[in-house]
Parts: C-alpha cells; sequence; structure tokens
C-alpha cells in the first residue's frame, strides 16, 4: 500500500462523512457537520480544499455545486492509521496492546470471546 496522506482530526470527521455519503455536495457536508459540530461553514470549506490539495478527495463541478468524492479507501486510510498507532505507542507488538488493555480492565468478556473467535478462525471475519 502506497503512503496515504496525513489528515487531521477536524479532516478525518469531514472524510467520514465523505466516505459515508459520496458524493456529496458542498452544502451536504456542511449540513451533516453543522449537527454535529460547532464549525463554521467556512471552516468546512477550508478542511474540504485542504483535503483536495492533499489528494485525499476529489471534487467536480456540476453546474454551481461542488460533489466530492474520496481518493482514499476508508479502509486503506484505518489500516494505515492502526499500523501507526501500534508501531509508535506499543513498538509494532499487538500483544503489548491487548494486554495493556486486559490490566486496565478496558475489554468486556464479549470482546474477549469475539477475539477468541477471530483467533481460532485464523481472522477470517465473523
Amino acid at each position: 500500500m502506497s503512503r496515504l496522506p496525513q489528515i487531521s482530526e477536524a479532516e478525518y470527521e469531514v472524510m467520514k462523512v465523505i466516505w459515508s455519503k459520496a458524493p456529496i455536495s458542498t452544502n451536504e457536508v456542511t449540513d451533516c457537520l453543522s449537527e454535529a459540530t460547532e464549525w463554521s461553514p467556512k471552516t468546512i470549506q477550508t478542511l474540504l480544499k485542504r483535503l483536495v490539495q492533499k489528494g485525499a478527495i476529489t471534487y467536480e463541478k456540476k453546474s454551481r455545486v461542488f460533489v466530492y468524492t474520496p481518493l482514499v479507501a476508508k479502509e486503506d486510510y484505518l489500516s494505515q492509521e492502526s499500523e501507526h498507532f501500534l508501531n509508535r505507542f506499543y513498538n509494532g507488538n499487538l500483544t503489548s496492546l491487548v494486554a495493556n488493555y486486559m490490566k486496565d480492565e478496558r475489554i468486556s468478556q464479549e470482546e474477549l470471546e469475539e477475539l477468541r473467535g477471530l483467533l481460532s478462525h485464523g481472522g477470517e471475519g465473523e
């Protein structure tokens, strides 16, 4: 997988809307994010512009409306960020991550059962 663009927390919120509703217009993105944040339309437009510049999204002008679609797949981005997190905080050691969550009792019994199931099936999904 090629290196994907770095996306800030705010840009990630915009990407979540685009991933779930693309193709989506500027006004639709603004409406979605105005419900969940206190961002002004100008702030949202700035975030969209940054994402275009970073190559995370593209747009097409349809009459007087900009319509956005992602250039980065959500799964690819989440995979890259998960790997980055694991490397940064746990030296790439997944066992250390899980042990830390277990030690602090942040994993429920249901989650442990799900992990056991994934491990017994070789990670083949549910």
